[in-house]
């Protein structure tokens, strides 16, 4: 599935991890390298595949997760066909269980909508590590799991933009939100991108 509407489908799952899930709010789309269809210069496997990325190459449904600024554990799933790099970004959802636990994870944390608010808080309330790196999503038995919902079919519902914070195909209208939900997190763009419209 190419990365859009991967991006689309994963848009109001949810996460589970031990007691605490979470609804998936707001996703960004990631493609790949330039040998595949979706080449993605902002993408972590845009300059091919690396020990760090290697996940990203498939098979769809796995967990990759990593460090951002070396503090932010970000959490996305593989959604391309084994051998293709592409991943969901998972920026941002709404504690629907466990809230005294992921209140406990996300003690600066003012709301209730600001629990998993951003991809490093989303990481946070659900307790990812890096460790989780490679989890099976869809496996039953995985203690990191991702359940799809009704597809939403409704396309009011649903805000597209650009991403936030890439310098590279900043322009690229690969993030997806529910425009409902209190826990959408800000755009901001990055100050190295160009000017809007010269970067797609």
């Amino acid at each position: 599935m190419e990365p859009l509407a991967s991006a689309r489908r994963v848009l109001g799952a949810t996460m589970r991890s031990g007691p605490v899930a979470v609804r998936i709010v707001e996703v960004e789309a990631y493609g790949g390298d330039p040998a595949g269809p979706w080449y993605d210069p902002a993408a972590h496997s845009g300059r091919g595949r690396t020990p760090r990325n290697a996940v990203m190459f498939g098979p769809p449904g796995m967990l990759y997760v990593y460090f951002s600024y070396g503090m932010h554990t970000c959490v996305n799933v593989t959604s391309g066909p084994d051998g293709v790099a592409s991943a969901v970004l998972l920026r941002a959802g709404e504690v629907i269980e466990g809230h005294e636990v992921a209140r406990s994870r996300r003690p600066a944390a003012r709301t209730e909508a600001d629990l998993a608010r951003g991809p490093g808080n989303f990481g946070s309330a659900l307790a990812i590590t890096l460790s989780d790196y490679g989890t099976a999503l869809f496996d039953p038995a995985a203690p990191i799991r991702l359940e799809l919902g009704p597809e939403i079919t409704d396309s009011a519902a649903i805000g597209v933009g650009p991403r936030v914070g890439v310098s590279l195909a900043a322009d690229r209208p690969w993030r997806l939100w529910l425009r409902d939900s209190p826990a959408v997190s800000a755009y901001r763009r990055s100050p190295r991108a160009p000017e809007v419209g010269r970067s797609a």
